[in-house]
Parts: C-alpha cells; sequence; structure tokens
C-alpha cells in the first residue's frame, strides 16, 4: 500500500458518521435502510458514506434477493492497518518521497539552537 491510499482509507475514516458504519458493519452485515433507522440519517446520505467506504475497499456489497447488503471487508481492514503500522516502523530514508524530510531530519540543529531561533 503507498501513502495515498493509506491517506485515502483514513480521510474516509475521519468523518464520524462513516466511523459509526464501520463500527455497525463490524457487529453485523446491514441494509442501507437498517443503516438509516440506526444512524437516524436518510438513505441517500447513508449511501454516500458507503460508496466512500467502498471506495477504499473496506465495505463490499452482497445482494440477497432483492436486497443489498453491506459488509466490513475484515481482511482489507487488518491489511490497512497492518500497512500503516509497517509505514510508521519504515525508515524515512525507505519510503518513497520522504528522502528530503529525512535530509532535514538528519541535519537538524540541536534542541536548543531550535528554541533560541523561535524566542
Amino acid at each position: 500500500m503507498n501513502e495515498k491510499k493509506i491517506f485515502k482509507v483514513f480521510k474516509a475514516l475521519g468523518e464520524p458518521s462513516r466511523l459509526k458504519i464501520i463500527k455497525l458493519l463490524s457487529q453485523q452485515s446491514m441494509c442501507v435502510c437498517e443503516l438509516s433507522e440506526v444512524l437516524d440519517m436518510s438513505q441517500p446520505r447513508v449511501s454516500q458514506h458507503l460508496r466512500t467506504l467502498k471506495e477504499v475497499d473496506l465495505v463490499y456489497e452482497e445482494r440477497q434477493g432483492f436486497w443489498t447488503y453491506y459488509k466490513l471487508d475484515l481482511d482489507e481492514m487488518h491489511k490497512v492497518l497492518k500497512e500503516f503500522h509497517d509505514f510508521l516502523g519504515a525508515d524515512l530514508n525507505e519510503i518513497e518521497g520522504y528522502e528530503e524530510i529525512h535530509h532535514r531530519l538528519v541535519n537538524l540543529p540541536p534542541k536548543e539552537e531550535i528554541k533560541n531561533k523561535t524566542k
């Protein structure tokens, strides 16, 4: 997973209603009408949030007769969390796009000099 994917997933999860949907779907699969009822939110609004969660692969849909049920993709959720953990554990100089940040970090003056500059 690249940094852009991590950003998109966390951005999707940063909206409180979507986080509530994720929590509900971690309990059971649900249709839009059930989510709408539980969240006291319009069905179009719930559908909009589900579309965002589907775009980052955290939720998928499953048809059962006339109904479409939404489910949390636990494998994808675990994958995202593992890759985020790996991202945090990686050296800055090993992450594409972080070379300049790594260079500035290793050449950072001592804290005392920085504190004196801000006074």
